[in-house]
């Protein structure tokens, strides 16, 4: 697991563990970011099935509601299947992308 700062967005590259143990690392983790928007990067992973983004579900409803982006990222899912609870897009521009729109409807009190 990699963890990148960049401003109030913390960048999470997990290449090689599962997505069960990245999701249990980020658990423990979770304080030293909680304030931050967090992206989630599954690039490197075989295609990402729709359990795998389920396993951050309950992580990213928690975040959300503290005011917070919570996006995944990954470039070999298939979009029509993931739930329109969780944010998943297929690159880390678009990622930023959507943390600069949330931010903006958060500034207008949306």
């Amino acid at each position: 697991m990699i963890i990148d700062r960049n401003g109030n967005i913390t960048v999470i590259t997990q290449e090689k563990a599962s997505v069960i143990e990245l999701v249990k690392k980020l658990d423990v983790m979770y304080n030293g970011f909680k304030n931050d928007n967090i992206v989630v990067s599954l690039t490197g992973l075989k295609p990402v099935s729709l359990q795998d983004v389920v396993e951050f579900l309950k992580i990213s409803n928690d975040h959300r509601a503290a005011k917070n982006s919570f996006v995944v990222v990954a470039s070999n899912a298939n979009f029509d299947e993931m739930p329109d609870e969780i944010v998943v897009v297929p690159t880390l521009k678009e990622a930023y992308d959507v943390i600069e729109m949330e931010e903006m409807e958060r500034d207008l009190g949306f």
